[in-house]
């Protein structure tokens, strides 16, 4: 026995020592606008055996760089996120829950989107310069932090508007803006002089794809590959945030793939719906190759996540269309709404490197414990070696024994989405813990029986028994354990006509 423990004690030095004298990892995070767990060739559901069980949606869409990445790694089929994108992204700069953060609906550009009955001292202004965040620690740690596309940290004129005040060094395309006016390369993807005084959602800095036909997602790929060799040639560990506007409306069909939805049976928006999907596949696929041209797959861990469920054009937002077999779709309390696609992998798998011993991840792997977009900046820190700041307070888990092909018996199994304000579900809590999900309806307006709802997901996945009234025991005990979570996290609540805040009630 005590051979074995200086044996294995042995090689833990051996494999320490290997890492110290590695080249840092490169880490990418690959974070798709508005992708839900089904707009993908890649089944993430499973069966009653864990395997993977495919569904129409996933003979629609065409993604074979996310079916590339799924074999060099492992996906997530219980990966949850808030419900709209501002809070998810700041979770996943932050490390902490949207109540902590307080940013806890997206930020609308030019002012405060409360809500009638929101609460009024929600951190609606977003990140601020100075605020702890992941490129910032990682940039203290020696990385160039590059971000491309997407940025809605914090509304039009705030210090989070610009992510170079955030921790990133460069900056390609990110701004307020949450969407784009246009994907089209002949619009100016927004700033065409066409567009008057309602220029809008003018997506920045990509002057040289004007006038040409280089679609959105394109221009973002090639500026996020040059950036990549820029950081190579300067031999910098690079942690590149690739935060692509696709798939969020306007449904501009991304003409490079139209022809194959062409003869579907679907609609014109559903059609370029999948265009755009394909589109940002191809973006995942061109990324990946030149990591390998660069010479630093092997050291690079990549990690494809949506910020939110889908907001696909495919039916009623709280049917199982958008989503199906899932129910709802983005803005939803609904599983539509909140589980997204979650794929790491390292970028060529190669037993051999040192930072693949210290982080092994299987091929081909299917995890079914929870895991969530406030687990990225604990994981990323632990990976590289870099100190999260005492004072800051972080929500999420490490994911390495997760990604390892292992149960983390120490994470918390609870998910809570707390959204008090206006959208497709307005005003309400979503809690989940084990098999059992809650979604408390604060009913601000106070008419009528407030809506709550019970599910079994293990029982029940798709959300179509209320046990509100069939298991009042259980309905009782996840309303204590959501409110011990609230309290927490110093939560906002809605308020009522009065400006009351309105606290949920324990039965």
């Amino acid at each position: 026995m005590m051979m074995k423990k200086w044996i294995w004690s042995l090689i833990a030095l051996v494999a320490a020592v290997a890492v110290a004298r590695a080249e840092p990892p490169n880490v990418i995070v690959f974070l798709v606008d508005d992708m839900g767990l089904m707009d993908t060739s890649v089944p993430f559901l499973t069966d009653e055996d864990g395997q993977p069980k495919r569904y129409p949606l996933n003979d629609w869409y065409r993604t074979p760089s996310m079916e590339r990445l799924a074999k060099q790694g492992i996906r997530f089929n219980n990966f949850c996120a808030q419900s709209v994108c501002s809070p998810t992204r700041a979770s996943i700069m932050t490390g902490q829950n949207a109540t902590r953060h307080g940013t806890t609906t997206w930020i609308q550009p030019g002012g405060n989107n409360k809500g009638k009955n929101g609460p009024p001292e929600w951190n609606w202004t977003g990140l601020k310069k100075g605020d702890t965040t992941l490129p910032g620690v990682l940039h203290k740690n020696g990385y160039t932090t590059i971000h491309v596309g997407k940025a809605h940290f914090g509304p039009t004129g705030s210090e989070g508007s610009n992510p170079l005040n955030l921790g990133f060094d460069v900056n390609v395309a990110g701004a307020e803006w949450g969407r784009p006016k246009s994907y089209y390369g002949e619009d100016h993807y927004g700033n065409h002089p066409k567009y008057k005084k309602h220029r809008t959602h003018n997506i920045p800095g990509l002057e040289k794809y004007h006038d040409t036909d280089t679609f959105l997602t394109e221009a973002l790929t090639l500026e996020a590959n040059a950036q990549l060799a820029v950081a190579v040639k300067e031999k910098k560990p690079f942690y590149l945030y690739m935060a692509h506007y696709a798939v969020h409306a306007p449904f501009n069909s991304d003409p490079r793939f139209a022809d194959h939805y062409k003869d579907s049976d679907k609609g014109k928006n559903a059609q370029a719906f999948a265009t755009l999907i394909e589109g940002m596949d191809k973006s995942l696929g061109d990324i990946l190759d030149q990591l390998e041209k660069l010479g630093v797959a092997e050291n690079t861990l990549v990690i494809f996540l949506g910020d939110n469920g889908s907001d696909a054009p495919l039916g009623p937002k709280y049917d199982h269309t958008s989503v199906a077999p899932l129910r709802g779709k983005k803005g939803t309390s609904f599983e539509g709404g909140m589980r997204v696609p979650f794929i790491a992998a390292w970028a060529k798998p190669d037993p051999k490197n040192p930072w693949q011993k210290k982080l092994p991840i299987p091929l081909n792997a299917i995890q079914e414990q929870l895991g969530t977009v406030m687990d990225l900046y604990p994981t990323i820190l632990d990976l590289v070696g870099a100190k999260n700041p005492a004072d800051h307070v972080v929500d999420g888990y490490d994911l390495a024994l997760q990604l390892s092909g292992k149960t983390n018996p120490d994470r918390s199994e609870a998910f809570l989405m707390h959204f008090p304000h206006e959208h497709r579900s307005s005003y309400c809590t979503s809690y989940r813990t084990q098999d059992w999900k809650l979604v408390y309806d604060y009913n601000p307006g106070g008419k009528g029986v407030a809506k709550h709802e019970l599910y079994n997901l293990k029982a029940d996945p798709f959300e179509n028994d209320n046990l509100v009234s069939k298991s009042p025991e259980k309905f009782d005990q996840m309303i204590a354990a959501m409110v011990r979570q609230l309290k927490a996290e110093n939560a906002l609540y809605p308020v009522d006509g009065d400006g009351e805040e309105l606290l949920p009630k324990i039965h």
